[in-house]
């Protein structure tokens, strides 16, 4: 054989396989001897002990000491590979787009999904920095990341939000797995089951997935192109009395609008009135082109909670999030991450994204992205509106269009349809607390330009 080891390898264990799928091995029957087999297939010896060993892993046989190696009795036989799709049939509701999105193979278009394309992303400096990464001390790879998270990412958070005025001290800043675990850790210090949680409507969906976990109760009101609807704001503090409000500032998601400084004002100013808690997502801060007005520089974290994370910029691989809140609270929250997690990211992964924001790398790359996306949102927004979906609004950065579907058109039927087709959409609804946007989508422009996307939508808006 002329591949590389790895094809080598991979080629005695479909050997293997297919000597079961057939039948010609059954459980309990001893495989080939590791020289004989070797022999037969003409490769090296070690390449079938780590076929073998692989196997094994994967349950599909087992090693009898001093004896060889065994089809496993419970093995069960890969008669037919069936590749896993999208499931259809689920409802369409806070989990419909995550599911779908995450279980996808790489054959499906995802305009609806929440993350950029790989090819989007700075593989290279990754690459560098794993390199990098695997020369370090041992501790660094194996051992558990500290309770509060690795000092030297914390003072890179400290000094990125000293930039816009804020100046938190090292025991305000908490590293967590991602910035879901951050509002998770949150939801468990700060609510109990049947307490009121007052969330945008539309909002980004797993807000009201993880919020629904908590037991809690969800009160929405409605999102404008400044912000909350603050009559309505108002109204909902006043009669509901919630505990905490869960929001973006920045490029709100779905909606791409932004908080202006007038409604956050207003907005801390009734909070305090009604000693509400916020917790303001900070994800997409590095999309804006200028930044934008922040309900926790305002307010100075005297009730506003800070949270953010990588995800979108560097790598939804390497999971890493931040909280940054008043010191109590980071300490009750660092006690829950301790008792749910045994501490925050570990060495590896606060060690890989700290050397990333250190150098100029980054900033060069976030530059790239704002100006690509630039590029991309207003191109896709002028085909969607070709085809007669006109957005909502045009966001001063990020990579989501919050759009309106023709006249009579249902998102999750037309969702639904996309997806027979092998394709992806994220329909109004499941980020509506309310059910009331059914003729909106939301869709990320960074997958639209696929050319098979919008001659799909077309049809499908033509068979609506």
């Amino acid at each position: 054989m002329s591949q590389r080891k790895g094809t080598r390898t991979e080629a005695v264990m479909d050997a293997i396989r297919d000597r079961v799928t057939s039948r010609a091995l059954t459980a309990g029957d001893r495989l080939p001897s590791i020289r004989r087999f070797a022999a037969t297939l003409a490769v090296s010896p070690s390449t079938v002990v780590e076929a073998y060993d692989r196997l094994a892993a994967e349950g599909l046989i087992r090693a009898r000491r001093g004896s060889g190696y065994y089809v496993a009795a419970l093995a069960t036989p890969p008669l037919s590979v069936a590749v896993q799709q999208p499931v259809q049939e689920r409802d369409v509701d806070p989990f419909w787009v995550s599911r779908q999105s995450l279980d996808a193979g790489p054959e499906v278009l995802k305009p609806g999904c929440g993350w950029l394309p790989p090819d989007w992303m700075p593989v290279e400096y990754l690459r560098r920095a794993l390199r990098s990464l695997a020369r370090a001390e041992a501790p660094a790879l194996v051992d558990y990341g500290s309770a509060c998270g690795a000092l030297p990412l914390r003072r890179l958070l400290m000094a990125r939000c000293a930039q816009e005025g804020l100046e938190p001290a090292p025991e305000q800043v908490l590293l967590t797995a991602s910035g879901t675990q951050a509002i998770d850790l949150i939801c468990r210090l700060l609510l109990r089951p049947g307490d009121a949680v007052l969330i945008d409507d539309p909002c980004y969906f797993n807000f009201r997935a993880l919020l629904r976990v908590h037991q809690v109760r969800v009160v929405s009101v409605p999102y404008t192109v400044t912000g909350p609807d603050l009559a309505g704001f108002g109204a909902v503090l006043a009669s509901e009395r919630p505990r905490l409000y869960l929001t973006n500032s920045a490029l709100q998601n779905p909606t791409g609008a932004t908080l202006s400084a007038q409604t956050a004002h207003r907005l801390l100013n009734m909070a305090a009135a009604h000693d509400l808690l916020i917790v303001e997502d900070d994800i997409f801060a590095d999309f804006e082109p200028e930044p934008s007005v922040r309900l926790a520089a305002l307010d100075g974290l005297r009730r506003v909670i800070r949270i953010g994370s990588f995800s979108k910029t560097l790598s939804a691989s390497v999971r890493c999030g931040y909280i940054v809140a008043q010191p109590e609270w980071i300490e009750g929250l660092t006690d829950l991450q301790v008792a749910t997690g045994f501490g925050g990211p570990g060495p590896a992964a606060a060690g890989l994204v700290a050397g990333l924001l250190a150098g100029g790398g980054y900033r060069r790359h976030v530059e790239a992205l704002r100006q690509r996306l630039g590029r991309v949102r207003r191109d896709t927004a002028g085909k969607l509106q070709a085809i007669g979906i006109e957005p909502w609004l045009m966001p001063r950065g990020g990579f989501y269009l919050w759009c309106r579907l023709p006249s009579g058109c249902d998102s999750a039927r037309l969702a639904r349809a996309a997806l027979a087709q092998q394709v992806v959409l994220a329909p109004g609804n499941v980020f509506s607390a309310t059910q009331s946007a059914a003729a909106f989508m939301r869709f990320n422009v960074a997958h639209c330009h696929d050319p098979q996307v919008m001659p799909l939508l077309a049809r499908l808006l033509q068979q609506a």
